[in-house]
């Protein structure tokens, strides 16, 4: 039963008070309690620092980076910008500006058309294919300008020299382009390879015509040979005048070859009008041609000393005395790469036996490589009748070279006969009536 407080004295009041306080202070929290303190705390502290509160720093507006900058104690954004320079924009490369000039990569700034002159000049000078193909596999860069169009059709016929047994389709669609290109001398490598040991003369000879016509001497030179053999037809299809033609016009732009064919024509009045005198000029210049083209591609050669075997009319292994009569002997001139492909495609195959039963034949002359189309198309030596050739050049470089030492008549008329002997200096004349179909 409570006791009613005006029953109380004074002294019990004040003893009830001081019990109530002190049983206050030591009873434990309440979690309820504790939460909302807290709370209040986070808000008195998150009220303190509001910009609002703060009007003393840019009216209170003060940009969020420049609050935390002061609150960590770092630099101004004066300070900053004196110190580390200015803002480096995203992507740039780091380091000092000498630094990243040491680091630069000036052949990305290179323009693309100075990029492509550099390899039209290196491929107009390669010897070789493989030096295209290592600058094609240097970087991206010049993998990509190197098939540009520029560049494909200034390919030399060294780097275009391909062998025949690494002969592919993608060396077909390689030739293919750089002809497509513009590039004569794979238009006439295609043309050789096709008419010859593709059997697809339509295409071959449209292909060494498109290069005849850019003035190109070794096809003007070629289809002057078709031309003289009726080659992919039938005897009736022969144009000696046809071929004195192309044959002068390759011989106007020093084709060597072409040369000696139209000299050996006007001697025999093959074709046109016979002119002994004449003829006999263009045989000497063939000569002093490739007398020029021994000393340039061998400087060596001039310091050879003379040999008088060599008047004699003897040869050391691998050189053609077209000078022996000044004691001279000079190397005997490389074989242009399409008949080099030629010769060695029909050896791999093995020519020969292949067609003995069809009756044709190479030409005798080991630097040309052309065969026959036709029973009977070439010519045959006039003293000795085993070999053959298909055209008065391949006759007179084989005779020089080889065949001087060989060639036996077959008969005693032949040594009173248009043909020469063996020991003559001159060639025989080759057999034309006996390439009957």
């Amino acid at each position: 039963m409570p006791v009613p407080s005006k029953c109380l004295s004074l002294d019990t009041l004040s003893v009830l008070t001081f019990l109530m306080e002190h049983s206050t202070k030591n009873r434990p929290p309440c979690p309820a309690h504790l939460q909302s303190q807290a709370e209040m705390r986070r808000r008195t502290r998150s009220a303190s620092h509001c910009p609002m509160a703060r009007p003393g720093i840019d009216g209170g507006r003060a940009p969020r980076e420049e609050r935390k900058r002061k609150r960590r104690g770092g630099p101004t954004t004066e300070r900053r910008a004196e110190s580390y320079g200015p803002k480096r924009p995203r992507g740039a490369p780091a380091g000092t500006p000498a630094e990243v000039e040491e680091r630069a990569d000036y052949f990305d700034g290179l323009p693309d058309d100075l990029v492509v002159s550099v390899l039209s000049k290196l491929c107009s000078s390669a010897r070789r294919p493989l030096d295209l193909i290592s600058a094609l596999l240097t970087c991206k860069r010049f993998h990509g300008l190197g098939h540009h169009p520029v560049v494909l059709s200034k390919v030399s016929a060294g780097c275009l020299g391909v062998r025949a047994n690494t002969w592919s389709d993608s060396s077909h669609r390689f030739l293919k382009r750089c002809a497509d290109c513009g590039n004569l001398e794979a238009s006439y490598m295609l043309g050789m390879i096709r008419f010859y040991a593709l059997e697809n003369r339509g295409s071959g000879a449209s292909l060494m015509a498109r290069a005849a016509i850019g003035s190109n001497p070794a096809a003007l030179y070629s289809l002057s040979v078709i031309q003289f053999n009726g080659s992919g037809g039938s005897k009736n299809d022969k144009d000696l005048r046809a071929g004195v033609a192309l044959c002068a016009r390759a011989a106007f732009l020093g084709h060597v070859d072409a040369l000696r064919e139209l000299g050996h024509c006007l001697q025999d009045g093959y074709g046109v009008r016979r002119n002994v005198a004449e003829g006999r000029r263009f045989l000497v210049q063939a000569n002093a041609r490739e007398l020029a083209a021994a000393m340039t591609s061998w400087p060596a050669w001039q310091k050879q000393p003379r040999q008088a075997a060599a008047a004699a009319g003897a040869t050391s292994p691998g050189c053609c005395p077209l000078l022996s009569d000044y004691g001279w002997n000079v190397p005997a001139p490389a074989p242009h790469p399409a008949n080099r492909f030629l010769v060695e495609w029909f050896r791999e195959r093995g020519w020969p036996a292949a067609a003995a039963a069809e009756g044709l034949r190479l030409c005798s002359y080991s630097g040309c490589g052309r065969p026959e189309t036709r029973r009977h198309e070439f010519r045959r030596c006039s003293v000795c009748g085993v070999v053959n050739y298909c055209s008065r050049a391949c006759q007179a470089l084989d005779w020089k070279l080889s065949h001087k030492s060989e060639c036996v008549p077959t008969d005693l008329q032949a040594l009173d006969g248009d043909g020469a002997p063996a020991g003559d200096d001159g060639p025989p004349a080759v057999d034309g009536a006996a390439g009957t179909d």
